[in-house]
């Protein structure tokens, strides 16, 4: 008896077998495709983040952001591989975009900061507006770059102290680099009295700048009357110096600038006020206050 249920099962699921065959034949085909999806996709996605990261370390970007953005973009395509593989073999692909969406938008709104100064970093270190080394103002803060990271910049600033700057504070606002441009440009405004000859200063100022070895004459220097203000007469002085040598310069110049001025007797007034007094009567003056 036993025997004969073995069979009657065997004949069932081999009619079960016959009439479905169809269906398992598809469901097979469909398993088969989203298993080679899985391969190929895989395939691709480490071909192209080799390739970007090949691309960015060509382009002297730093190693570590090179390596976020390839695994970025590797990740990237294994999941819409997987979504691919999922749609292949029957799953509502819909609703697992939908709750990736939601999770990716939460993750988002939690690290809203983070993934500014993420976003940020990732600009810095592809565009390069200053690199380790060189003395900039980033928004208002001063100091020499020892390092640009993902999320923050790390500067020394001329008392020795170091500051961390969010990058995202950093690419909202100005970003000056004083260190770029090999040569740069000093100024100065001398301010002299009234009753100095005007040919005699420029020509006192000029011989101060060409005796400096250190000042480029080749690049021109410029020399003349900027202002009649009100208690001086401003005199512009521009002259460029390698970028090195400027701050030295400046303070070279406008010592010797001095040291020439008193030299031929030519003052640098202080600001002054001219007060005029009207000497009035005393019936006058009796005749104001009765009056008032």
């Amino acid at each position: 008896m036993e025997d004969l249920n073995v069979v009657d099962g065997i004949h069932n699921a081999g009619g079960w077998l016959v009439r479905n065959q169809a269906l398992i034949l598809s469901y097979a085909v469909n398993i088969v495709a989203a298993v080679v999806i899985l391969i190929l996709g895989m395939i691709v996605a480490r071909i192209i983040s080799r390739g970007i990261n090949r691309v960015l370390v060509a382009r002297h970007i730093d190693k570590t952001v090179a390596d976020f953005l390839s695994a970025l973009v590797r990740y990237g395509v294994i999941a819409f591989t997987l979504i691919a593989a999922l749609g292949r073999i029957g799953v509502q692909t819909a609703s697992v975009i939908a709750v990736l969406g939601a999770a990716g938008l939460a993750v988002g709104l939690a690290l809203q900061g983070s993934l500014s100064n993420l976003a940020a970093g990732v600009l810095l270190v592809t565009f390069r507006p200053f690199r380790a080394g060189e003395f900039v103002d980033l928004g208002g803060v001063m100091g020499t770059v020892l390092n640009v990271q993902i999320f923050s910049t790390t500067l020394k600033s001329a008392d020795g102290k170091i500051v961390v700057v969010p990058n995202g504070k950093i690419i909202a606002g100005n970003i000056v680099n004083f260190s770029r441009e090999p040569v740069r440009r000093n100024e100065f405004i001398i301010g002299v009295a009234y009753d100095a000859d005007v040919d005699e200063v420029i020509a006192l100022l000029e011989e101060v700048v060409k005796s400096d070895p250190r000042v480029l004459q080749d690049m021109g220097v410029q020399i003349g009357l900027n202002e009649l203000a009100a208690s001086s007469l401003n005199f512009v002085v521009r002259c460029w110096s390698n970028s090195g040598d400027l701050q030295n310069v400046y303070w070279d110049l406008l010592k010797n600038f001095k040291r020439a001025l008193d030299a031929k007797g030519i003052g640098i007034p202080y600001p002054q006020m001219d007060v005029h007094l009207h000497r009035v009567s005393q019936p006058d003056a009796e005749a104001t206050a009765k009056a008032e």
